[in-house]
């Protein structure tokens, strides 16, 4: 068949035309999808609540925000905040399953045995911090802390101490006492660090190493009375007592200091960095939103936000700390040597 020159040209043209889809695509083929386009689970694997809790849905509703999808908190408690770190760690690395945690658990859950993933293999973003508080109820006879080391020292391993659960932040708080002071307690765990305040207003327990913010409401209500913090200055707070430093009650404690809770969000590695920039910009903007800085303003938290590499950083250096005091205690079976972690 012949083609006259018209024809022919019509011909060339129709080709390149339907060609264009094609080159697109082929030049579109590494473009990444667009995120995210649907809500994202936030998972808290303690009860509602604890300071994890409390820092995951302040940090939900401004990420959501900027992202424009929203960001679902749900309490997955057990085993010590290892039952739902395990879960986001299975889920498959999307960017729509992330976990909300307390870096003293979750630095130290590889030594007690109840995750294998370090935190080495996940992508970690810092926002608050909050110290211990030894705390006791508002009728105990421990008026000092001098009172409940007495009593510790003379009932060795009876006197009982309340807890969010094996390698929570309330947990390590108390072996940190146990090796300053030299005494033995008996650890009785909560799936949480809400429930663990109810149980010591209730009488279950004789006094908590929880956090600041969780007892700081039952504090300024005159219901429990705060003994000693693990911070390095003594804390006064707003519409209540002034909390002595443990460090000047118990020298041996300064080594420890400052001691508490840094909470953040996670994501297992693997996440593209065009995701994770997307997560970076909503992270930056949710740490210095209104709504955010007025929530650690009431309740009590330090606005401690790094981004990526730093939270890396900080949080190598507290498992240095926290996963050997376990091992040391005995409370760690497996030694942080294992995953190549240094001892200070």
């Amino acid at each position: 068949m012949i083609f006259d020159r018209k024809t022919f040209v019509i011909i060339a043209v129709a080709i390149a035309l339907l060609a264009i889809p094609a080159m697109s695509a082929f030049a579109m083929g590494d473009k990444e999808e667009a995120y995210p386009t649907r809500d994202i689970s936030l998972t808290v694997p303690y009860n509602p609540g604890g300071s994890t809790d409390l820092t995951a849905r302040a940090l939900a509703s401004p990420m959501g925000n900027k992202l424009g999808v929203a960001i679902t908190v749900t309490n997955t408690p057990g085993a010590g905040g290892a039952t739902g770190s395990n879960i986001v760690a299975g889920a498959q690395v999307d960017g729509y399953t992330m976990l909300a945690n307390g870096m003293l658990a979750f630095s130290s859950m590889p030594v007690l045995g109840t995750t294998t993933k370090t935190f080495r293999e996940w992508d970690i973003w810092l926002a608050t911090f909050t110290p211990n508080v030894i705390a006791v109820r508002a009728d105990s006879p421990y008026k000092t802390l001098d009172d409940l080391l007495a009593d510790l020292r003379a009932r060795p391993g009876q006197v009982t101490d309340g807890t969010a659960g094996p390698g929570s932040g309330g947990h390590i708080g108390a072996e940190v006492l146990r090796a300053a002071a030299k005494i033995e307690y008996k650890h009785v765990s909560y799936p949480g660090g809400a429930p663990a305040i109810v149980g010591l207003l209730s009488g279950e327990v004789d006094f908590t190493t929880q956090l600041l913010v969780e007892t700081e409401d039952m504090i300024k209500a005159g219901k429990l009375r705060a003994l000693a913090c693990f911070a390095k200055d003594d804390i006064q707070i707003a519409g209540g007592p002034l909390i002595p430093s443990i460090g000047k009650l118990l020298p041996a404690a300064k080594a420890y200091l400052p001691m508490g809770e840094t909470t953040g969000i996670a994501i297992p590695k693997g996440l593209s960095p065009a995701k994770l920039a997307v997560l970076d910009a909503a992270f930056n903007e949710a740490v210095k939103s209104q709504s955010f800085l007025d929530f650690t303003k009431s309740k009590g938290f330090v606005v401690n936000a790094m981004g990526r590499e730093a939270s890396q950083k900080y949080v190598e250096n507290l498992a240095s700390t926290v996963s050997w005091i376990l091992f040391d205690a005995g409370v760690a079976k497996i030694s942080p040597e294992k995953f190549d972690i240094k001892r200070k």
